[in-house]
């Protein structure tokens, strides 16, 4: 409809044309010269109408172009829409998949495990168990006897239920308890006194104490002190620094006797047990 238009507008176009070539020629004007004319303005409107088609047809399919981009875009936008909507649902099928078969049973098999261990810490196992009825074996001893002997029956199972009577256990007698040995220590005697030795224990655990004694006491005293700090003589014993060798104590030996004369230090050891 536009082409037709178009092709109308430039036809009335063109007559002004035609009439001012029909003015000026009229006197000279012969039939070949008419025709002549006559071709040359259906030529120009030819012309005309190919030029006006061609770019309303150009001109028009720009519209046609954009309107399709859109329409594709909203179906891409679809597609999209649609394939990311049944992704989601796939992976949601496979999320609840892994809950139900690994996630669940693997907290189950855990919670299980850590209710045995606290019925096995606390002694009570049996509720591990599924257990059994009270007096089910008695219900069908009864549904299979005769109703003559249901008194009877009941005798019985009153009998196997009564509670065992309470043992009194005649617990033994009660040993006293053996006195601790109290150690004769003596006083440490001060700084100024005369014939007086400082002696060191050197402990396992790098603790170092010092005491003084008077050169008159008697040996036995340092294993006493050993005792009293916590080193048992039956498992610990005393030895010289240099040269290192064991304390050698006899009851009747003093310290000047065993050869503590001046400040000494002493190791406290742990013995070799014998195999």
């Amino acid at each position: 409809m536009a082409s037709r238009g178009v092709v109308g507008i430039f036809l009335l176009s063109a007559l002004p044309l035609l009439c001012l070539e029909l003015r000026r020629g009229i006197p000279d004007l012969g039939i070949k010269d008419l025709i002549l004319l006559c071709g040359r303005i259906f030529l120009l409107l030819a012309l005309l109408t190919l030029i006006i088609s061609v770019t309303t047809s150009w001109v028009n399919s720009f519209k046609p172009s954009q309107v399709y981009l859109k329409e594709e875009e909203e179906k891409n936008e679809k597609r999209q829409k649609l394939v990311r909507k049944k992704q989601q649902e796939a992976q949601g099928e496979k999320v609840s998949r892994y809950i139900e078969n690994v996630l669940k049973p693997s907290q189950e098999m855990k919670l299980k495990k850590l209710e045995e261990r606290f019925y096995q810490m606390t002694g009570e196992t049996w509720k591990l168990s599924n257990g059994h009825k009270l007096g089910g074996d008695e219900d069908l001893e009864l549904d299979s006897e005769s109703p003559t002997s249901f008194e009877t029956s009941n005798r019985e199972a009153a009998k196997r239920r009564n509670l065992p009577k309470p043992v009194t256990k005649v617990l033994p007698p009660t040993e006293q308890p053996m006195k601790k040995e109290v150690l004769d220590f003596p006083e440490e005697p001060p700084e100024t006194a005369e014939e007086v030795v400082t002696v060191a224990l050197r402990c396992p655990s790098g603790r170092v104490l010092r005491r003084r004694f008077f050169k008159s006491c008697s040996s036995q005293v340092l294993f006493d002190w050993m005792m009293k700090i916590g080193y048992s003589t039956s498992l610990y014993s005393l030895s010289t620094s240099f040269p290192r060798r064991p304390l050698e104590v006899e009851g009747g030996w003093s310290l000047q006797d065993i050869g503590i004369t001046v400040d000494t230090v002493l190791n406290v050891e742990e013995k070799e047990q014998s195999s």
